[in-house]
């Protein structure tokens, strides 16, 4: 098992590497695989934050990113100091791609899971409503920026499974869902 983990983790390792041949223009399809690895692996948490760190010009798309693997630390730690210090560093850092790219949905999207997820008597949960607002107000545009139909399809199921949406809003949210398909 372990070594099926490590083969795995190197595998994504060189993936992601690779994705980053160019040092200002990750793929993102090789970025967000990673991530979804990343979900249950501090190995490649680290190596996908390693590789974004490294780039010199960060979009705040990367940026994001950073930030939502900080999220992904903070989950994958024991101590919770050390919880506690990754989870401000993912706000610091998701506050920043947001202010620097406001109607980006991915953006939006990362913080507001990361939102949803993280206990609320932390306190971290104060965006949610604004970053729901404005995923919903992209989505009734049609504006996905980078999101690919798979992302935009996550985002959407993400929404009304939160169960953060209005009648209105979900009821909306299945018929984008089902226009997609």
């Amino acid at each position: 098992m372990k070594l099926t983990v490590l083969i795995l983790s190197i595998g994504i390792l060189f993936s992601v590497t690779a994705c980053l041949a160019n040092p200002n223009d990750p793929d993102l399809k090789l970025v967000r695989k990673g991530l979804i690895k990343a979900l249950e692996s501090p190995h490649i948490t680290d190596s996908l934050y390693n590789s974004l760190d490294k780039l010199t010009n960060k979009t705040p798309l990367t940026v994001a990113y950073m930030g939502t693997l900080d999220a992904l630390k903070a989950k994958h730690a024991w101590n919770p100091y050390s919880k506690i210090r990754y989870l401000n560093l993912s706000d610091k850092l998701l506050k920043n791609a947001v202010t620097a790219d406001p109607h980006n949905i991915e953006i939006r999207f990362m913080r507001f899971s990361i939102q949803h997820n993280v206990p609320h008597f932390l306190g971290y949960a104060k965006d949610l409503v604004a970053d729901k607002e404005e995923m919903i107000r992209q989505l009734n545009q049609k504006n996905y920026g980078s999101a690919d139909k798979v992302l935009t399809e996550t985002i959407i199921k993400f929404l009304i499974t939160s169960r953060r949406c209005t009648i209105k809003e979900n009821n909306d949210l299945h018929k984008q869902l089902a226009a997609l398909k």
